[in-house]
């Protein structure tokens, strides 16, 4: 193999196990002054951290004669892999390699420089094929970037060694001649695109007559207001070169033209209301002060932005019609004005009152005051409370109805737990009587309280704690539950026909973080899901009295940001379609993984298919009676509801989200071996709960009637 670069813009490449290697290896080492870099251990230490990098393929010697300079460098898949890294998940992969075999021309290489070396930058082409007869003169580099030493050289051989330094495998060829006349169709050939950036009037016609008669789309921008126009001929073959705007003008009727007498037809193609005013003026002064038309580096940075754009979205199949757009800097920039920056609230002290009820209240109304004060998924509260002079009633209300509460399991649960808080008071305040349960086709679910004269201390007991209970989504400080304690809160689910498991090793917390990561990355990925996760969840200046306050969630900095992020469906969809979010889990992995234990809850399973919604009505009783012996022995708590939690089968799972059956059915059966719940039992709810700080703000209710509930 002979050390011969071959043309004066390409590279000479060696792969150091072909025959001759060793020789023209060498004999380009041995040349005077050539400079020796080997960037493959550095190339390779950036490969080593990028997921699923392709097989090695080998090394390289990468001569550029321009410059003496002889690098070693990874073989092109490695190379490619590292370069190209960052434009994930701006362009997958998939969509790269559909985009890496596009083949573009480029015409003119002011504009042309720009464009073609974007392409090139982003890799979203496989070939390039320029063309300009110019070559660089001083007057050139306030919009091409080249140097003084590209003074006197062609301009496409300058962007084509510019390109070669950025990626020497991508293969460049170049037309010095220009493309006037019979070397057009020649020059077209093969190509995908053409993008059209020339000075030359007729030249420009002449590119749009071929590529018509070819369907050739064509892509310009004029860098003046960004014009950006497209020409999709290979969609519209019919369509008039320039969108008619010139009229039956030919080529040849434009060839050798002066500047001032092709002034009309500039006008024709960017619209004489349309141009800047400097472009304006300045077209006046041309032959007079000025020898050209004016462009700045900046718009002409900007064109190939634009232009980079555009042939993705063509070469990928996205709509993209015949027309223009401007994208007009200073237009913009006369917009600018200060951005709205939301006002956070200071929390107020009602936010931290242990909501006692109203003054003056009656015994009823206390009791109904104590129910109200039951947790519920999303603060829903899914109840209707009524009372007589004898009854106090909590109906099931069906209108709250969310995917994660599937056939009203959940509100069921929600129910329980005001029913546990309206016995406690009734306890507390000497109205105690018996308890029913009922579910029935015409009313649904109803819990009847009569008022009587029964003593249960242990109740009574607990109403002062149900009255101050709250969630708390701070993070823990570990540290596992002593086995009295837990023994305690087993009691606390047996006394009301349930039963409790607990995780608290540190290798099953991280199994239990695992999965619950994973259940809420479904949540944030199922469109439905998504849109019922964030109208439970409300800024601290919205209506409060339903729904979760978003100050309650307890997030660090970073966390708000990730959930503003996690608001838009945009963003999810596109996670969804390339598989990704696993960070969405982040904020309950951490959670679980500093949290003493995760309590779960589970009723009979014969309770549950027999009456149905009575048995997960009883485990909301004893959901809330562990939550409160937890916070009595200064314990944080906080409900978790994995999607799958009401799921008990395949059908139920897909009926919640049909989109991730397969990964749900995964993590449920994760979690009930981990949790070790036998098939005789149905999980009511699950509760982390954690050594922390006390929650910053304490969920609110809707009033009812008579009482006021508001704090």
């Amino acid at each position: 193999m002979a050390a011969e670069p071959g043309p004066a813009h390409r590279p000479l490449i060696v792969d150091p196990a072909a025959p001759g290697a060793a020789a023209t290896m060498a004999e380009l080492r041995a040349r005077p002054g050539i400079v020796v870099t080997d960037l493959r251990e550095p190339l390779r230490a950036e490969l080593a951290e990028i997921p699923e990098p392709p097989p090695p393929a080998g090394d390289r010697w990468v001569y550029y004669p321009w410059r003496n300079r002889l690098l070693g460098l990874p073989a092109e898949p490695e190379f490619r892999a590292v370069r190209l890294n960052r434009n994930r998940n701006k362009l997958t992969a998939a969509e790269q390699a559909v985009l890496g075999e596009l083949r573009i021309g480029v015409v003119g290489q002011s504009v042309g420089h720009a464009v073609a070396y974007a392409l090139a930058q982003e890799g979203v082409c496989g070939y390039l094929r320029l063309a300009d007869f110019d070559a660089i003169a001083l007057s050139n580099l306030n919009r091409v970037p080249g140097t003084l030493f590209d003074i006197g050289v062609n301009k496409a051989v300058v962007t084509a060694r510019r390109i070669a330094e950025l990626d020497p495998y991508l293969p460049v060829d170049i037309r010095t001649g220009g493309v006037d006349g019979d070397a057009m169709p020649e020059y077209l050939a093969g190509l995908s695109l053409v993008v059209e950036e020339c000075d030359s009037l007729d030249v420009k016609l002449l590119v749009r007559e071929h590529a018509r008669a070819i369907g050739l789309p064509v892509v310009m921008e004029t860098s003046d207001r960004g014009l950006l126009d497209i020409e999709r001929y290979d969609l519209e073959p019919e369509r008039e070169p320039f969108h008619g705007m010139l009229g039956g003008v030919q080529a040849a009727d434009l060839r050798g033209l002066a500047a001032r007498d092709k002034a009309p037809y500039v006008m024709g193609i960017l619209g004489a209301d349309q141009i800047s005013a400097r472009m304006g003026a300045s077209m006046v002064e041309i032959d007079e002060t000025l020898a050209a038309w004016p462009q700045l580096g900046s718009e002409v940075m900007l064109g190939g932005a634009l232009v980079a754009a555009a042939v993705r979205r063509i070469g990928l199949g996205r709509p993209l019609p015949s027309g223009r757009v401007r994208i007009d800097l200073e237009a913009e920039l006369d917009r600018v004005a200060p951005p709205a920056v939301p006002a956070a609230p200071a929390a107020g002290p009602d936010e931290l009152d242990p909501h006692l009820p109203p003054p003056g209240a009656t015994v009823v109304e206390r009791v109904l005051h104590c129910a109200q004060r039951a947790p519920s998924g999303g603060n829903a509260q899914p109840w209707t409370l009524t009372a007589d002079a004898g009854e106090i009633r909590i109906a099931l209300r069906t209108d709250y109805r969310t995917r994660l509460d599937h056939r009203f399991r959940g509100s069921a649960v929600a129910l329980g737990a005001a029913l546990y808080n309206a016995r406690a008071a009734a306890a507390a305040l000497g109205v105690l009587g018996p308890v029913a349960v009922r579910e029935s086709a015409d009313d649904g679910l109803i819990a009847h309280l009569r008022l009587g004269r029964e003593r249960d201390p242990a109740l009574a007991a607990d109403y002062p704690l149900a009255l101050r209970r709250e969630t708390n989504r701070r993070l823990g400080t570990g540290g596992a539950l002593d086995e009295t304690l837990a023994t305690e809160l087993r009691n606390a689910a047996t006394a009301e026909g349930a039963m409790l498991r607990i995780v608290g090793e540190p290798d099953g917390l991280a199994e239990a973080a695992a999965i619950l990561a994973g259940s809420d990355r479904v949540r944030y990925l199922e469109p439905a899901l998504h849109r019922e996760l964030f109208a439970e969840v409300r800024a601290a200046d919205a209506d409060l009295t339903a729904g979760i306050d978003v100050r309650s969630l307890e997030l660090a900095p970073d966390e708000r940001v990730a959930l503003d992020v996690a608001r838009r469906a945009d963003i999810m969809a596109l996670l969804r379609d390339w598989s990704g979010g696993a960070a969405l889990g982040d904020s309950t992995r951490d959670r679980v993984l500093t949290a003493a234990a995760i309590l779960v809850v589970t009723v009979p399973a014969e309770t549950v298919d027999g009456p149905g919604l009575t048995g997960y009505a009883r485990g909301g009783a004893a959901a809330e009676r562990v939550w409160i012996a937890a916070q009595r022995a200064g314990l944080a708590v906080q409900p978790i509801s994995p999607v799958f939690l009401y799921a008990n089968d395949v059908s139920e799972l897909a009926a919640i989200s049909p989109g991730f059956v397969d990964t749900l059915t995964s993590l449920r059966d994760r979690f009930l071996h981990l949790v070790g719940v036998p098939e005789r039992e149905t999980m009511a709810l699950a509760l982390r709960v954690s050594r922390a700080a006390d929650a910053t703000v304490r969920s609110r209710r809707r009033p009812m009637p008579g009482v006021d509930t508001s704090g």
